[in-house]
């Protein structure tokens, strides 16, 4: 990729200060009077990632110390004199003196331009030097996980070798970060987010439709809210082009997730479909459901009768209430990009992308997989 036009600092400044506020590109382009298609194309040199602000090492010559050693050899005093006077090792300034000209040649700005220069040269990164661990990163990126799942699997996985250790953050800058460039930019496609770099996330609204004779979330139990029993569920459905959508169900504890087909929103639809999944649990897993405010549930007595399972639903404008559900709907964006029709998708291809999700290490789990805990749960 070409490097961007150089731009001032300030310039660059507000840029990043804006973009990490949320701001949208063209505001931004507003604010520092420069076109949008130039504040994308720095945004994405850098992967949406904001350079690492040098900062001069504490043990590192100041220009002032250089400055005291120009005047040191003007006066014609000893290496041996002046690293006295500045507190320094004498080998430290005759190499500083020796590679800025000798006696003859240093000046003192000159010098400490050259050592800032010099400190800019590229540092070897991570991956480059472990290609064991890069192909091993590839292949769990293949396979949709996250960088955050990835390191903690590592952790799990190899607990005593640091070798194979590495943070969530360098994945994300080996993917986004040009000059970097250690891992194929086509794996940023099985990341949750297909972005071309990182950047802030809103959220979206939850709906507010009416339920009637529906059990507010505020009168559940306390045993649900603290995930100590399994079998509470939390569902919604994620929606596709020309009305199409797909009910997602979330057990509490584990994260276990289903997905069911459903023809259409409408009650008569969504209720029997979730009906004929849960109603297939074990009992001890079948205990309740947390639902938005949407009328694809209206019918849910019936579908209480037909399980046994109480239905809780969730305040107006509150999709946190059913945060695990919401996240784990993220996740299968993955899978089901928005604007893409769900309902060519049969309820075994869905089951295989629950099953795909629920061998996913999840950090909540302590990077357990949402399989393995079920699995614990029901011993």
């Amino acid at each position: 990729m070409t490097k961007p036009r150089p731009m001032d600092e300030q310039k660059k400044s507000v840029i990043w200060r804006e973009w990490e506020r949320g701001t949208p590109m063209a505001s931004i382009a507003r604010v520092i009077d420069k076109p949008p298609a130039t504040v994308f194309s720095y945004l994405q040199y850098h992967g949406g990632i904001r350079p690492r602000q040098r900062v001069r090492a504490v043990r590192a010559l100041s220009l002032e110390e250089r400055e005291e050693i120009s005047r040191g050899i003007s006066h014609g005093h000893s290496i041996r004199f002046i690293a006295n006077i500045l507190c320094r090792s004498p080998s430290t300034i005759s190499r500083e003196v020796n590679k800025n000209g000798g006696r003859q040649q240093y000046r003192a700005i000159i010098a400490d331009k050259s050592a800032w220069r010099r400190g800019q040269r590229p540092k070897p990164f991570l991956l480059s030097n472990n290609p064991i661990l890069k192909d091993l990163i590839d292949t769990k990126l293949c396979e949709d996980w996250s960088p955050e799942q990835i390191t903690g699997w590592l952790k799990l996985t190899y607990p005593d070798d640091e070798g194979m250790r590495v943070s969530h953050e360098t994945i994300y800058k080996s993917l986004f970060v040009q000059t970097r460039g250690l891992l194929r930019k086509e794996l940023r496609n099985h990341l949750r987010s297909r972005r071309k770099f990182r950047h802030a996330r809103g959220h979206r609204p939850g709906s507010g439709q009416p339920i009637s004779e529906g059990i507010s979330i505020r009168e559940r139990p306390g045993t649900i809210e603290d995930r100590a029993v399994p079998g509470h569920w939390e569902g919604d459905l994620i929606c596709g082009s020309k009305n199409s959508y797909i009910a997602t169900i979330v057990e509490r504890q584990t994260r276990f997730t289903i997905l069911v087909k459903v023809e259409g929103k409408k009650t008569d639809f969504v209720v029997p479909a979730l009906a004929r999944q849960m109603t297939q649990l074990p009992n001890r897993l079948k205990r309740s459901l947390t639902w938005d405010r949407g009328t694809e549930l209206a019918s849910h007595q019936k579908f209480t009768v037909a399980t046994d399972i109480s239905v809780y639903f969730c305040d107006p404008s509150s999709p946190w209430q059913r945060g695990t559900n919401e996240n784990t709907n993220g996740l299968l964006r993955q899978y089901f990009p928005k604007g893409s029709c769900l309902s060519i998708y049969s309820q075994e291809q869905l089951d295989r992308v629950a099953h795909h999700l629920n061998n996913r290490p999840r950090k909540t789990l302590g990077f357990l997989t949402p399989a393995n805990r079920l699995e614990q749960v029901l011993q």
